[in-house]
This record gives C-alpha cells, sequence and structure tokens, in this order.
C-alpha cells in the first residue's frame, strides 16, 4: 500500500524552496560545470537509483537542500534521454517518518509492473555519537510517473540486520537487480570486530527480503566499512564495486580518505557466496567515491561516481554549493580486468574543433590556441628516448597556477598534481601506467572545476576537483628530451545540464 503522506509532499516543497533562493547565484560562480551533474545549490554526495524508466535515465543523489554542508540527507533527482543533456527534477524524498527522520540514506532504483522503485537506507540517530548511536533500515519508496514518489505503508521492509558477525547498526545502501525470478539486493555492511563485508538478500516482490548470505567480506586489510556496494554481470564475470573506508596506504596506492573499486569472479546465487579475487581501484585520482552502475538501452554497463572526498576542502562551499557527479563511464573488461571509457554520446558537447599532428617538441611548449577550461583534450605522445614528460593544463604563468600530468618513465607512474592547481585542496597521486608501442595515449575532459583523465583507452582513470583562477586556461607540453606528439585533437565542451528545476 503506498502512504500518500502529505508532511513527505510539504517537506519536499519545502526544500524545493530553500533551492530555488539560491540557484540563480550559485550558476553565475565560475566553479560550476557546463557537463557535470551537480545541484541547483547546496550539498551533493553519493549518486543514488542510477537507472532506466519509461525511457528515461536517472539519477537521484545524497542531498542536503538547506546548506552547502553534509546534513539530513534528501534524494534529489535528475534525468536524461542520452545520459549528456540533464534536467533538473523535484527532490524525490525527504526524511520525515520515525524510521528516515535523520536522513534518507543511499540507495537504488528499479522498474517493476509500469511502476519506479526506490530502495533507500533509513538512518535514524540514537545518541550523539553518528558512528556508533544510529539505527539503519531499509525503505520502499514508490512512482507512477518517475518525479513524483510516496513511501509504501510497510516500511521498513528490512527493519534490522541479520544475526551472526554483522554489525547491528551499519548496515546501508542497498543496490537492487533481478536475476531470474528474484529481486536480490546487496548492502553494505561491516563485522563486529570492524571489518568491511557485503550482505546478498532476495525477495519476489521487493517488500518482503529473505537474507541469504555474507557475499563477501575483508580479511583484515579492506577497510572497516564496505559502503556503497553495487553487484552486476559483466562479459562472463560477476563484478562486486564497494567503497572501503578505511583502507591503509600501500606505496602510492590508497592516500584518499576512502577508497572505491571493485572484485570480480562468480556468484552462487545458492549459498550467497561470491568467489573472487583481488581489489581493484576503479580511479586512481583524487576525488571518486561511491560509484554506482547501470545496464542502458544498450545492454552497456554505465558507471557514475561522487566526484569529491569526504573530509575534503572545497571551497565552492563558500558560493553555496558542493560536490559533483563523474562523467558517465562505460565498463568493459580487457585482460581480465575493468576499463572505463568515455560514453562516446558526448561527443555530441564538441565544438571549436583544434588539431595538430606531428610535432616535436623539447623543454616547455605552449601552442597559443590550446585554451580553454570546458573541455575535451585528446593527447598521442610518443616518448622516444624522454624519461620526464607530459602536460600542464588550467595553467597561468604569471599566477603560478597550473594541473600537473606527469609521466616517470623510469617508475612506469603518471602523476596528477593539483599543489598548484589554485585554490582548494592540494596534493598528488600516481598510477601504474606503461607505455604501449613507446606511446601514451590520453583523453583529458576538463570542467571549470575538474579534471578526468583516460589513460591508455580507459586501463586506468584519474579524477580530481580543482579550483582555478578562471585566467588559468592554457595548456603546456614539457619533455627532458625530445619527444613527439603524434596527436592533439582538442574540443571545447556545450553546457549540458540545466541550472533550475523542472
Amino acid at each position: 500500500m503506498i502512504n500518500k503522506n502529505r508532511s513527505h509532499q510539504e517537506a519536499i516543497k519545502s526544500a524545493i524552496y530553500s533551492i530555488e533562493k539560491k540557484e540563480k547565484s550559485v550558476s553565475e560562480n565560475y566553479w560550476r560545470l557546463n557537463y557535470h551533474i551537480s545541484t541547483p545549490a547546496f550539498w551533493m554526495n553519493d549518486p543514488n537509483g542510477f537507472s532506466l524508466f519509461n525511457g528515461e535515465y536517472h539519477v537521484f543523489y545524497q542531498h542536503h537542500p538547506y546548506s552547502p554542508e553534509w546534513g539530513p540527507m534528501f534524494w534529489g533527482h535528475v534525468k536524461s534521454k542520452d545520459l549528456v543533456f540533464w534536467e533538473h527534477c523535484p527532490i524525490a524524498l525527504a526524511p520525515n517518518e520515525k524510521y528516515d527522520q535523520d536522513g534518507c540514506f543511499s540507495g537504488s532504483a528499479i522498474e517493476k509492473d509500469g511502476l519506479f522503485y526506490l530502495l533507500y537506507t533509513g538512518n535514524v540517530w540514537t545518541g550523539p555519537d553518528h558512528d556508533k548511536d544510529l539505527k539503519q533500515t531499509q525503505c520502499l519508496a514508490v512512482s507512477e510517473d518517475g518525479i513524483h514518489f510516496n513511501k509504501i505503508s510497510e516500511n521498513p521492509v528490512i527493519s534490522s540486520g541479520p544475526s551472526g558477525d554483522i554489525h547491528p547498526h551499519h548496515f546501508r545502501d542497498p543496490k537492487l537487480w533481478k536475476h531470474n525470478e528474484y529481486y536480490y539486493c546487496v548492502l553494505g555492511s561491516r563485522t563486529l570486530n570492524h571489518h568491511g563485508q557485503v550482505l546478498l538478500y532476495r525477495s519476489l516482490d521487493l517488500k518482503v527480503w529473505e537474507y541469504i548470505n555474507v557475499m563477501a567480506k575483508s580479511e583484515g586489510n579492506l577497510g572497516y566499512m564496505w559502503e556503497c556496494p553495487d553487484f552486476f554481470h559483466l562479459e562472463d564475470q560477476d563484478i562486486l564495486i564497494m567503497s572501503p573506508q578505511g583502507m591503509e596506504p600501500a606505496n602510492y596506492l590508497y592516500h584518499n580518505l576512502h577508497q572505491a573499486g571493485y572484485i570480480h569472479g562468480k556468484l552462487d546465487y545458492e549459498t550467497g557466496i561470491l568467489n573472487h579475487g583481488d581489489f581493484e581501484l576503479l580511479d586512481y585520482g583524487l576525488d571518486f567515491y561511491a560509484p554506482q552502475t547501470m545496464e542502458d538501452k544498450n545492454g552497456r554497463r554505465i558507471m557514475i561516481a561522487w566526484m569529491a572526498m569526504w573530509e575534503s576542502e572545497m571551497p565552492e562551499q563558500q558560493h553555496n554549493w558542493a560536490g559533483a557527479m563523474t562523467i558517465p563511464r562505460q565498463l568493459i573488461i580487457q585482460d581480465n580486468k575493468i576499463k572505463s571509457l568515455p560514453i562516446p554520446e558526448l561527443e555530441k558537447l564538441r565544438k571549436d574543433s583544434v588539431r595538430y599532428q606531428n610535432v616535436t617538441i623539447e623543454g616547455d611548449h605552449k601552442f597559443n590556441d590550446l585554451l580553454g577550461d570546458s573541455y575535451e583534450l585528446e593527447v598521442i605522445i610518443d616518448a622516444q628516448d624522454a624519461l620526464l614528460f607530459g602536460l600542464k593544463v588550467i595553467a597561468c604563468e604569471e599566477l603560478n597556477q597550473e594541473t600537473l600530468i606527469v609521466y616517470d618513465r623510469l617508475e612506469n607512474l603518471l602523476e596528477l598534481n593539483r599543489d598548484r592547481s589554485g585554490s582548494g585542496p592540494k596534493g598528488s597521486r600516481k598510477a601504474p601506467v606503461k607505455l604501449h608501442n613507446n606511446e601514451l595515449h590520453l583523453r583529458i575532459f576538463v570542467d571549470k572545476s575538474s579534471i578526468e583523465i583516460f589513460i591508455n583507452n580507459g586501463e586506468k582513470v584519474m579524477s580530481a576537483r580543482i579550483y582555478p583562477n578562471q585566467r588559468a586556461k592554457d595548456i603546456h607540453f614539457f619533455s627532458d628530451r625530445e619527444i613527439h606528439l603524434k596527436e592533439i585533437n582538442k574540443w571545447n565542451f556545450k553546457k549540458s545540464i540545466s541550472t533550475s528545476l523542472l
């Protein structure tokens, strides 16, 4: 039964009014992104409910509609016909019931019998310590039109975690899928001794759920909590994505506060156990968390993630907004590892093409017509005998600003360095990268206050938020010895995100 609770709609109406008062001033901020999903105003984190309903793509997201800081979570909402041009929809969920009064936390969406269902975590603080004093349950909301949602009267549909070596309070972020006659969901969890794990449930109707097993868990080296799990089948592999909290740094890896990656193998649906290999990162940059995937109209597996990091400085908060999503990425498997590719539909945004071929440089070189702050840049570099080479983007020599991308041939590492990127957080990250036929292939997506680097056709990706001065628009190439720039293609990008609510 649908609970058409008037207070839910009133809470949504009040939140929308709060956003509408700020969206114009927020839209005028220089760091606002042109082709990445963000809120019209105020706080955003994890993508939720990434799905297809009535022929349209939907992304929901964790949203605090009253300030640019994290607060009681609502579900913001955007939709698209093509995964490129997005329009904002009214807020979908507000925390107004006893079981979700302190937040409608992350979850997922699925179409069933012509209706659109959201399965999410209801959060209640039971005391002052938000890490210990909480109760989390799983709740269901439903919509006929894909825009307006009502919580069902049977909530919560999963009222507590199972017994055993399972923490009773940290129990969240359900991700739905259907396999044969059952609906399944994975839930993020931890053991009593604080080792991350993922739980598997199944249901025939989305309302009555049966616990099956711990699908996979840390043996002590993969953090204290696995958040935002996602499970899917891709090219004869079963993939479990999760975001481990509390992993220890190892060499150049795992230096973000929390990580996001995957394990893959084969799920036994009867026992509920995933036999799997080692953990692999999905992104080697500084800002990437809580990825969620869906199967699109063409059968591709598409992923987006929150392009930010917990406890990281966010200068845009001074302008009444915070957070953004990555561009949609297609996942494929090659050499038994996931590769991430920018979806080709993004080519719709290209304009003002600039191209160079077969240019040899040494030292520092700037092309006067290669500049901008919202673009795609494709580069193929023949390293020849160089040991250190790369690019500076979003650069301004006068202001001593640059975002540095440098390849170290002796270490076989590509570094993304934002120490001189402008305002905001500093730091660098490194990814293990080998040259192919002595060449490095990069596709770089810059958008006002973000950068995403796809390396060697998606073998690795590095994402980060950056906050440059608006005069920083130059692109430099550099090398310690001669390199051959085989191909340079640059396109400015059109705006693809609407600025206000429907």
